[in-house]
């Protein structure tokens, strides 16, 4: 290893110095070397634990779960990518309980530190992988996003976190919760990273379009609070510096409450469909909300999946049409900041419902999203995000590196 390689691993928690985990977020911490060279040498990275390591047992963040499963024989795919392009993995993150929630909370092993904003939630499911990012234990970290695993802690914990367009990213080795919509993510604190892991996990992206349509999702931005709204203001006048005024669109064809029904629906039922066999046989503890959801997916009827499949299809011709293969959307991650560590439930589920509306629709159409950490109200974070066609990953990451460096450089001519 070159002394530059060896000092970026020392910087970045690699070998040669103890890993540090004071936000909570490993739920197993270990070194596991990747290629000496490749796009990714020098750079740490950690594995949400629904990917598999080989060797170890992929946990799920659910000790039933846990305990019914054999040791991996091999990497997921994702992991595996990144191991060969020359990151060292640091450990398996943890995750709420089988990917079903967006908060963080997890009953049984606990809720990881939010690094950016200690007193309140660091979002799910993808925790760990956005805490231990936000806390610099690791460079980059895989997570998941079904409906908004990645967006949400992105949002949260002040990180970059795209959701990619469905189907571009293998998933193979990573435990599904509802296929159709999952998919692999990642989060990092600045956009070069970001890059580098798509150039690797995705290497035939089409290119960035130079200069997309932007529209601006009015139904969407109504959604969010008065602060938030007025914290990611300054983000979105930037964007309008760098490629046009943005055009106001009504994103939902009847209302964003109801495209969040169709998606319930469909999730819940594949949800079941996956893990409804596991459920009735081992019979698991699940913790406050992934219960309710689990006996709630139990009830829905072929009926009712097959006309919200209808409806779903319907929602995602009209995405189709409004951004064609050259627009990007603008609009609020979240309603507002992370839910404060002590919230009750009602709270909670509240939060989610509304949160839900937000990021239903890159879900329903297979969309990628990529949310940017644009804006603190009362220094906790709120994200602003870019939703594109598909395939359009690499043009969303391009807008957010622009976007970055004018930020950065309040004067830069764009």
């Amino acid at each position: 290893m070159t002394p530059v390689k060896s000092l970026l691993r020392k910087l970045r928690g690699g070998p040669g110095g103890a890993l540090s985990d004071q936000a909570g977020a490993f739920v197993e911490a270990f070194d596991l070397e990747g290629a000496t060279e490749g796009p990714l040498a020098g750079l740490t990275f950690g594995a949400k634990d629904i990917f598999d390591v080989a060797g170890r047992r992929t946990g799920c963040g659910n000790p039933d779960w846990a305990a019914t499963q054999k040791a991996a024989s091999g990497h997921a795919a994702a992991v595996a990518a990144c191991l060969k392009a020359g990151a060292l993995l640091r450990g398996k993150t943890h995750t709420d309980e089988l990917a079903y929630s967006l908060m963080g909370a997890n009953s049984h092993y606990g809720t990881p530190r939010n690094p950016a904003a200690p007193d309140r939630l660091p979002g799910g499911s993808s925790s760990g992988s956005a805490a231990a990012t936000a806390a610099g234990s690791v460079t980059f970290a895989l997570g998941s996003d079904t409906g908004g695993s990645v967006r949400v802690p992105g949002s949260f914990c002040g990180l970059y976190g795209l959701r990619t367009t469905h189907g571009r990213v293998p998933v193979e080795g990573m435990v599904p919760l509802a296929p159709s919509f999952d998919v692999v993510g990642w989060f990092a604190v600045n956009t070069w990273v970001m890059a580098a892991v798509a150039e690797v996990l995705d290497s035939a992206a089409p290119p960035a379009i130079p200069r997309p349509r932007l529209f601006y999702a009015e139904d969407a931005w109504a959604l969010a609070d008065a602060s938030t709204r007025a914290a990611l203001r300054p983000a979105v006048d930037r964007l309008a510096e760098i490629l046009g005024p943005a055009e106001p669109l009504q994103l939902a064809d009847s209302s964003l409450a109801d495209w969040r029904e169709v998606f319930r629906v469909c999730q819940a039922a594949e949800a079941w469909r996956v893990h409804g066999e596991w459920i009735t046989a081992n019979t698991p503890v699940f913790g406050p909300g992934v219960s309710e959801r689990f006996a709630a997916a139990s009830r829905i009827t072929r009926e009712e999946d097959v006309a919200a499949q209808a409806r779903r299809e319907v929602v995602r011709q009209r995405l189709c049409g409004l951004l064609g293969d050259d627009a990007v959307v603008i609009l609020p991650t979240c309603p507002g900041p992370a839910p404060r560590r002590d919230a009750d439930a009602p709270t909670l589920e509240a939060y989610r419902a509304a949160a839900l509306q937000l990021l239903c629709p890159a879900g329903l159409g297979g969309l990628p999203q990529l949310t940017i950490p644009a804006g603190q109200i009362a220094g906790a974070p709120v994200g602003l995000s870019l939703l594109g066609s598909a395939g359009s990953d690499r043009t969303l990451l391009d807008i957010a590196s622009r976007l970055e460096l004018c930020m950065m450089l309040p004067y830069a001519v764009m």
